[in-house]
């Protein structure tokens, strides 16, 4: 008989965290436990050269259900995390940044903005006093411009939309990572503009967060993509790319 499903995923994309995954899974472990929630945590190896499969796999013991699931080859942090949800079986998935920027203990607030909507964010914006360390004033005037983007571009009414700590609802959620088409650092928008696309309810809730210096999104070469890729989800939406279902135009009607 197999064991019934979990009621939390916990999906944590990696790529080269060797060294940031110890800390990483001894801080979920200590969540999980002391949440007394069945949980899962699935690690999505995305084409690593170190050893983040072998780190992750070494707490299995610890962690009561892990997987280690792999991409063939590096495909981004967009693709892992689509991997990860279309792996989870818990009623709840959540992932978050492998370097734990929020800490997971805030998960928490998340969870409880799930009992009345479908998606609920991490946002860095709305209360900038709970940022612990902050970013350079570039990288904080940069991520400031390309919200404005986004929101002109794509009408969505988030801050915030790049913390990657978000959590959904998985059953009305899995069609927004069927959907998804970006594989890289631009995937938040898309997802985020297949919710409202779709009817879900989200919500943006306030987090602690620091960053961390050893952040992998390259100022020039990922930013640039990831502008390009705000009017690339605008194109596809105007193509048709985006198809609703009828569940999701009769809640669109409601």
């Amino acid at each position: 008989m197999s064991p019934a499903p979990p009621e939390l995923s916990i999906v944590i994309p990696a790529f080269n965290e060797e060294l940031r995954l110890p800390e990483t899974l001894s801080r979920i472990s200590s969540y999980v436990r002391a949440s007394k929630r069945e949980s899962e945590v699935i690690v999505v190896d995305d084409g690593s050269t170190d050893r983040t499969a072998d780190v992750a796999n070494s707490f299995r013991g610890e962690i009561h259900r892990l997987r280690v699931v792999a991409n063939r080859q590096n495909r981004g942090k967009g693709y892992s995390v689509r991997h990860g949800m279309t792996e989870a079986n818990g009623r709840i998935v959540l992932f978050t940044d492998a370097d734990l920027s929020a800490p997971i203990e805030e998960a928490d607030k998340l969870l409880a903005a799930l009992a009345d909507h479908d998606v609920a964010i991490g946002s860095r914006a709305l209360n900038r006093k709970l940022i612990s360390v902050r970013q350079s004033v570039f990288r904080e005037s940069a991520g400031i411009v390309f919200n404005f983007i986004v929101r002109a571009i794509l009408r969505l009414p988030f801050v915030d939309t790049q913390c990657g700590f978000k959590a959904f609802r998985r059953e009305p959620c899995m069609v927004i990572f069927q959907q998804q088409r970006i594989e890289r650092f631009g995937f938040d928008p898309e997802i985020l503009y297949l919710a409202r696309h779709h009817g879900l309810r989200s919500a943006e809730i306030p987090v602690r967060w620091a960053h961390s210096p050893a952040t992998k999104v390259s100022m020039m070469r990922d930013s640039l993509q990831m502008f390009l890729d705000v009017f690339i989800i605008r194109w596809n939406s105007l193509v048709g790319r985006y198809p609703r279902s009828q569940a999701s135009v009769a809640s669109l009607a409601d």
